[in-house]
């Protein structure tokens, strides 16, 4: 392998990857990462770190911790997945990716363990995602779970925090059909006296996290309990708003979001509560690097895809949006925008519950169906039939750019172009636009 395209299709081709070919590439146990790291000299027990899980809003809680921790003037790894257009996006440090030489580094010295370990494609990207920080020396590493908790990878490693964002029917046929099943498989993640932050929780999900705490001899805070979101307002680029305490007190005043998403507010209660613990285990951090952080998240950690405006005119936005309870908040963004007509790009996997989803969508919008370029993208026509039968009125495209240009010529100056419903279709728009 002398390139970093050579290196890739190896990555990609040789090892299972479950972004691309779904099912196939989970695994139901972490023995390989063990192995794995065992034989690079466990470098994940060389660096502290804070491990984020949950249904939606795991990608941007890191994002926003990882973005207050350098603020605050720390050296920060980022573990985050999928990647949207470069695989390098998945390992960071103080936002800027791995480099191509690295990536070609770790593969070409460890090709004859890989080979005999037979990694699954994220196994292998856990691994040098940690081998990389320790390396680097980074302060400390801000690690989102793949999928679940229990079982996923990144579940080696002990943090000095752990956080659960909440708990939503997605991943239900590795997880489990009911909402208690699947927030046991997320609180998994919970690790003896380290503490918990859990973003919200449902009837069902409240007696599985405080159980696991309770067997884990650790505290749990409840973020939506202790905080709340008030006097949300915009200013055209970004979300503000103030958080307080529930005791009265309002420790937060004037924060600026540049990730607008109505989401984001649960999301930003959970940040606030885990910056809360953060002193406590020893991190200095101040009001003004939470502030900072926040309003620069995307410079700083090249956040993407979530509520992302990619054009002005017309209004054009990427959101990631891919299971009910993300589609249910972007709807709450989408009530309260103004706009003349909205055309919907939408396209998802195939292993996802396309018709109660799709039966959440507004009717009054115009569809342009596709399929997301990747091995589990749903057949347009087969998504395309299940819409119109749910009363969505669009039409088929064979890939993503026939159907901006489409909405684009339908559009007028006022008009709102979504284009959601699947990770892999917002990164095959941002590859489209060159975002």
């Amino acid at each position: 392998m002398t390139s970093y395209q050579q290196v890739l299709d190896y990555l990609f081709s040789a090892l299972p990857m479950y972004q691309r070919v779904g099912a196939a590439a989970y695994k139901t146990d972490i023995t390989n990462t063990v192995r794995l790291l065992g034989a690079l000299g466990n470098p994940h027990e060389k660096f502290r770190s804070i491990h984020v899980a949950g249904t939606n809003g795991k990608g941007s809680v890191s994002h926003f911790l990882a973005s207050i921790l350098q603020q605050a003037g720390y050296r920060v790894g980022l573990y985050t997945s999928p990647h949207l257009v470069d695989f390098r996006e998945r390992i960071r440090i103080n936002g800027a990716m791995i480099s191509e030489s690295e990536v070609c580094s770790f593969v070409e010295r460890h090709k004859a363990l890989l080979d005999d370990v037979q990694p699954s494609f994220f196994e292998m990207t856990v691994a040098m995602a940690f081998e990389y920080f320790a390396a680097k020396k980074v302060d400390v590493a801000v690690v989102e779970v793949g999928m679940g908790g229990r079982l996923d990878s990144t579940n080696v490693i002990t943090p000095d925090l752990s956080i659960i964002t909440n708990i939503g029917l997605d991943h239900t046929q590795f997880l489990g059909d009911t909402l208690e099943k699947i927030a046991a498989e997320k609180a998994g993640i919970m690790k003896p006296q380290v503490p918990v932050v859990v973003g919200e929780f449902q009837d069902e999900t409240k007696d599985v996290f405080l159980t696991n705490a309770a067997r884990n001899d650790t505290v749990i805070y409840f973020a939506n309990r202790n905080y709340l979101v008030c006097n949300v307002r915009h200013d055209g680029n970004n979300m503000i708003l103030d958080i307080s305490h529930c005791s009265g007190a309002c420790p937060y005043h004037d924060i600026k979001s540049p990730l607008c998403g109505e989401y984001q507010k649960k999301n930003l209660l959970t940040v606030v509560q885990a910056v809360y613990l953060l002193p406590k285990l020893g991190y200095k951090i101040t009001d003004s690097d939470v502030y900072n952080g926040i309003a620069n998240v995307i410079t700083n950690t090249g956040f993407k895809g979530r509520w992302q405006v990619i054009e002005r005119n017309p209004l054009t936005v990427c959101e990631t949006a891919h299971n009910k309870d993300g589609i249910q908040s972007m709807l709450g963004t989408l009530s309260g925008m103004s706009f003349s007509n909205l055309h919907i790009i939408y396209g998802c996997v195939n292993d996802k519950d396309y018709a109660s989803i799709l039966a959440l969508l507004p009717r009054q919008a115009t569809y342009y169906f596709c399929k997301p370029d990747v091995p589990r993208g749903l057949d347009v026509d087969t998504l395309s039939s299940a819409a119109l039968q749910s009363g969505l009125q669009g039409r088929a495209y064979p890939d993503i750019a026939s159907a901006v240009q489409a909405a684009r010529k339908n559009a007028d100056e006022k008009s709102l172009i979504l284009i959601t419903g699947s990770i892999f279709l917002v990164a095959d728009a941002l590859k489209y636009f060159s975002v």
